[in-house]
Order: C-alpha cells, then sequence, then structure tokens
C-alpha cells in the first residue's frame, strides 16, 4: 500500500528498467519470411511491402548467410510459380525440382543450422489463388489434404526441418504426420498454422506472390470458408487443441498485434511453443506512417515485437527481423 509501496522506484532509470524488465527480445525469437523467384541474380522489389524483395535461389542463399550471422535461425520460405505451372490441382507442388524444392536443397547445403519451413499451401500453384482445390465451385478439404501430404513429403526430402501448412484444412496435421513418418522423416517437424484469421492484413503478401483469389471466375471470392472468422476466440483454441493431438510441434497464430488475445489464449491452452505471424499489412502499416515521418519506426518496430513476444510467442515470424536483429546487435 502506499506509502509503502511506490511503484515508481523500479522505473527511476534505464538501468532499473532493464533490471527488472520482464520480456527481452533477442535475434533467436526470430523467423523471417523470404519469397523466392525463379531466375539467377534475381531481386524484385515488393512495392507495397518497402525494404522486402523476391529474390532468386543464389541471392536466397546469400541473404540466408546473412541472416545467420545475425543471430537468426529460422527462415519461412514462399516461391512465387510461373503461370504455365499452375493448375487446379496444385501439381507443381511436390515437383521434386520445383523452385520450393531447389530453395530449399540449396538452403540447407549453404547453411545446414539454419532452420528452414516451407510454406505448405495451395495458393501460390493454383490457377484460382485458393488454399486448395476446386469442385463445382467449392474449396474441397480431403482432395486438397491429399494434395499437401503430397507436399509436406516432398518438402522433406528436399531437407525441410519443419513443413508448415497455413492452408486451415481440417484434418491436415494428421494426414501430414503419418505420412512422413511412414516415409521416414520422423524427426521432420510440423509448425501448423492452427488460428489463421480471414484477414484485410494479407493484401501486400498476396501482391508478392501473385496468390490472390481470382475475381473473374465462379469460385469464392475470398478464402472465409476456411480461414477463421476474426470474431472467434473459442474456435483458435478448439482448432490449436485439434492440431496438437494429431501430431502438431508447435502451432501458429495469424496475424500478429491485433490478435494477441488469442495468442495468449492458446499459449495457455497448449504445452508446445506458439509461433506469430506479424503478417504484411502489419508490417507494411509501420513502413508507410514512418516514412511519412508520423510515428518512429525503430521505436514502434520493437515495441511490437516485444508486445508479440510478451503475449506468449516463443517465435515471431516477422518481415522486421532482419532490421530488428541489426538493431539488437548494436
Amino acid at each position: 500500500m502506499f506509502p509503502l509501496q511506490r511503484g515508481r522506484r523500479l522505473r527511476t532509470n534505464e538501468s532499473i528498467r532493464s533490471l527488472v524488465r520482464e520480456t527481452i527480445v533477442t535475434p533467436q525469437d526470430f523467423m523471417f519470411p523470404m519469397f523466392i523467384a525463379e531466375g539467377t541474380n534475381v531481386q524484385e522489389a515488393i512495392p507495397s511491402m518497402p525494404g522486402m524483395f523476391r529474390r532468386s535461389v543464389d541471392l536466397t542463399v546469400k541473404e540466408v548467410k546473412e541472416l545467420y550471422a545475425l543471430g537468426i535461425r529460422a527462415v519461412n520460405i514462399y516461391v512465387k510459380v510461373s503461370d504455365h505451372l499452375k493448375d487446379n490441382a496444385g501439381t507443381e507442388a511436390w515437383n521434386p525440382n520445383g523452385l520450393m524444392q531447389t530453395a530449399i536443397k540449396a538452403i540447407k547445403d549453404a547453411c545446414p543450422q539454419m532452420i528452414v519451413m516451407p510454406d505448405v499451401a495451395l495458393d501460390p500453384y493454383s490457377i484460382y489463388g485458393h488454399d486448395g482445390i476446386i469442385e463445382n465451385g467449392v474449396v474441397v478439404n480431403d482432395p486438397t489434404v491429399d494434395a499437401l501430404t503430397k507436399m509436406s513429403v516432398s518438402h522433406a526430402e528436399a531437407g525441410a526441418d519443419f513443413v508448415a501448412p497455413s492452408d486451415m484444412m481440417d484434418g491436415r496435421i494428421l494426414r501430414m504426420r503419418e505420412a512422413l513418418d511412414q516415409s521416414g522423416f520422423t524427426n521432420v517437424g510440423i509448425m501448423s498454422y492452427s488460428a489463421k484469421y480471414a484477414s484485410a492484413f494479407y493484401g501486400p503478401f498476396r501482391d508478392a506472390l501473385d496468390s490472390a483469389p481470382r475475381a473473374d471466375v465462379e469460385i469464392p471470392k475470398d478464402k472465409k470458408t476456411y480461414q477463421m472468422d476474426y470474431a472467434n476466440r473459442i474456435e483458435a483454441v478448439k482448432e490449436a487443441l485439434y492440431d496438437v493431438e494429431e501430431g502438431a510441434d508447435i502451432l501458429m497464430v495469424k496475424p500478429g498485434m491485433a490478435y494477441l488475445d488469442i495468442v495468449r489464449e492458446v499459449k495457455d491452452a497448449v504445452n508446445v511453443p506458439v509461433a506469430v505471424y506479424q503478417v504484411s499489412g502489419e508490417y507494411a502499416m509501420v513502413k508507410a506512417a514512418s516514412e511519412r515521418g508520423w510515428l518512429d519506426h525503430n521505436q514502434i518496430m520493437m515495441e511490437q515485437l516485444t508486445c508479440i513476444k510478451r503475449a506468449g510467442a516463443s517465435i515471431i515470424s516477422t518481415y522486421f527481423a532482419k532490421e530488428a536483429a541489426v538493431l539488437l546487435n548494436k
């Protein structure tokens, strides 16, 4: 009770504040999402994501080495697939010589200690831009899971440490775990996007991969039949518990800042690490506001990353990873 207790004693100066600080962010907390393009010596800027690029495999490998030197220990990789390779079934997704498989092998050869978590979803490979196969105007669940399972085994064969299914189909974690084990990949983990919401924050990401649902054909115009309703909280815990039961090693909540209540709910409900994806729209907003001088870029960046970890994240997948690691290392 005041005056015996005075909270400000522990805020007197930076030395005491740092001594009693509850949440510490380090580069080892980060996973860096990377966009990979066909070709050699290719580096294409993504206009809606300042500072982010689509890189060819050779330049991706160079960037991975720089990330590892900064203390970052995981990358989450996505590929921009040529239009002529796309179809409704996503068959290019399990091509052993495909862009994703080539990238996984190259990264692991160049930097074996970097944890590689390739994205498992059909939208980059789909002529419709959906995470699943379309039949009669509907995204079908079980045939999609069959395709995703083939994709996961293909990633493991290429050398992935974890597969990262972001599709939100029902039952896919169990099927993937069974297929990986039967193929001899018992040590390849699964980071499941367990609570992935149908969010408006994904726009710049879809620009980066040209993976938005098409609007010119009779198919669902959005992903709300499989991604979660952002009004729901209990559903996220239910989905997380299902995925743990099915064999997931890490759970992902996506997006980040607007969903920190979900992060805490999931963290309290499960006994596996929880990852958070600070998504493209969240990144782009900070960049846009700081470019206009409305916000201090580095202060906002570090405040958001610290808040995500404080909410319960063991891993933060963020486009700020490299910038934040440089700042922290200083």
